[in-house]
């Protein structure tokens, strides 16, 4: 347990967000959250993609509109075996590095220049969530879905054994952008909110990183779970072209209600979990080192 005065110290050093060292300069803490964001991309793939072909396949492939998971899995399996499971992970594994990397490093940057008053005041009824986490967060998930948008294209047309061009790999882009904002900006708040709130937590070199992202990120993917379910269907050509407002009137209308729009949530979370948790345990020990070996000096 922590006294009042170490937990009041215990804030002070975790309100850094997504790491607990000292802060440089935002161009030099910029460069470091691209750095160690490649490692968090990396882990994340190469943990979670076979879950999230589970999923695309359950959203958006033929044949696969009404399998449970565990059948996805074994029909997946009998005809692909593993390798099935990581189809289109190659353009992913690289630019997942790329993408994450970048959402990161231009949150950090943001967040680290936008430290004056005005931007860290408090937002009412929010338990002390400042105005600068939210603008951080839109800065860094716009900038990721520039980037993952046509990576994204590419894995699911990949995943639902369909070939892609060039020409249209920003198919999709209007709701993989509003999804990446609600996705990511929740998930920097709730990882504030942890920090402030629960800093003991982050004494824990492994446990604490892991649970805290783990959580953070699946909860954010809950609340955008709809708009993940149309941006699949959308990037994998499934059915016909229709605005994403009425794909989202037909699911509910023909597949079960509004929780219709919630299907793949099991392996979605699955995924989510076990990847985000993972990632965040490798970042956080890549930017102790980054102090270790002086890099912010």
């Amino acid at each position: 347990m922590f006294s009042a005065v170490q937990k009041v110290k215990l804030v002070s050093l975790f309100a850094t967000m997504t790491h607990n060292e000292e802060r440089a300069h935002f161009l030099k803490e910029g460069a470091i959250g691209l750095g160690v964001g490649v490692l968090y991309g990396l882990t994340s793939v190469v943990v979670g993609h076979p879950f999230d072909t589970v999923k695309s396949k359950m959203q958006a492939q033929k044949g696969f509109e009404s399998a449970t998971m565990v059948r996805t899995i074994a029909t997946t399996f009998k005809k692909h075996g593993i390798i099935g499971f990581y189809r289109g992970s190659i353009p992913v594994l690289w630019g997942s590095g790329i993408y994450r990397s970048t959402q990161f490093g231009v949150f950090e940057s943001v967040y680290t220049l936008l430290d004056n008053p005005s931007c860290k005041s408090e937002i009412p009824l929010t338990a002390g969530l400042q105005i600068r986490v939210i603008l951080a967060g839109l800065c860094g998930s716009t900038a990721r879905a520039i980037i993952e948008s046509p990576l994204e294209l590419a894995k699911i047309r990949r995943q639902t054994q369909q070939t892609w061009q060039f020409k249209g790999l920003y198919q999709g882009f209007g709701v993989m952008w509003v999804r990446t904002m609600g996705l990511m900006t929740t998930y920097f708040i709730l990882i504030d909110t942890q920090r402030r709130h629960f800093p003991e937590v982050f004494t824990q070199s492994v446990f604490g990183p892991f649970l805290v992202s783990g959580v953070a990120a699946t909860l954010a993917w809950w609340i955008v779970w709809p708009l993940e379910y149309m941006k699949s269907q959308v990037q994998a050509n499934y059915g016909e072209k229709m605005p994403v407002m009425r794909r989202i009137r037909l699911v509910i209308k023909e597949r079960g209600g509004f929780f219709g729009l919630y299907r793949g949530i099991g392996p979605g979370t699955i995924r989510s979990f076990i990847s985000n948790g993972t990632s965040m345990v490798v970042m956080a020990n890549a930017q102790k080192k980054v102090t270790e070996w002086g890099l912010r000096g």
